[in-house]
């Protein structure tokens, strides 16, 4: 995240419009893998900003194997989202622009996620919701998985 670490550093928590990219992986028994993320121990779906000179398709792999700890390959691009607003327990303000994927796996191997990122991955059932989101954005993905899914 140096990009991002570089401009925090001039802008401090000033709001920003950030790009990122946010992965849904369905198993066989249609159950869409989330994270718990370290900085607030909410569930998400693995994704996260991008750096500079990436692409969406870019970001949503490198961040879905530091996230989730697997390679996955972009399917279809489910929806871009762009009218949610968040505050981080830092104080940092963004309006995040997310391109929400469905994606596949690329191989079946599974790495180490990155520290200070995830506390633990597991697959959900689309009809049993998990105990609390990371943010808004991340419970609109959860109703677009849904619907994608019927």
């Amino acid at each position: 995240m140096s990009y991002i670490k570089r401009v925090r550093d001039k802008v401090g928590h000033e709001a920003l419009i950030m790009t990122s990219a946010s992965g849904a992986l369905l198993n066989s028994n249609q159950q869409v893998l989330l994270q718990a993320r370290a900085d607030t121990g909410d569930w998400g779906f693995p994704g996260g900003y991008m750096e500079y000179g990436e692409s969406f398709a870019d970001t949503i792999k490198r961040e879905f194997k530091e996230d989730a700890g697997f390679e996955v390959t972009p399917v279809k691009l489910l929806k871009i989202q762009d009218q949610n607003f968040y505050t981080y327990p830092n104080g940092d303000k963004v309006q995040p622009i997310n391109a929400f994927y469905l994606v596949r796996l690329a191989n079946h191997e599974h790495f180490a996620t990155k520290p200070g990122e995830t506390v633990r991955v597991q697959y959900f059932d689309l009809n049993q919701e998990p105990p609390h989101f990371f943010n808004d954005q991340h419970a609109e993905m959860w109703q677009l998985i849904k619907v994608y899914t019927n």
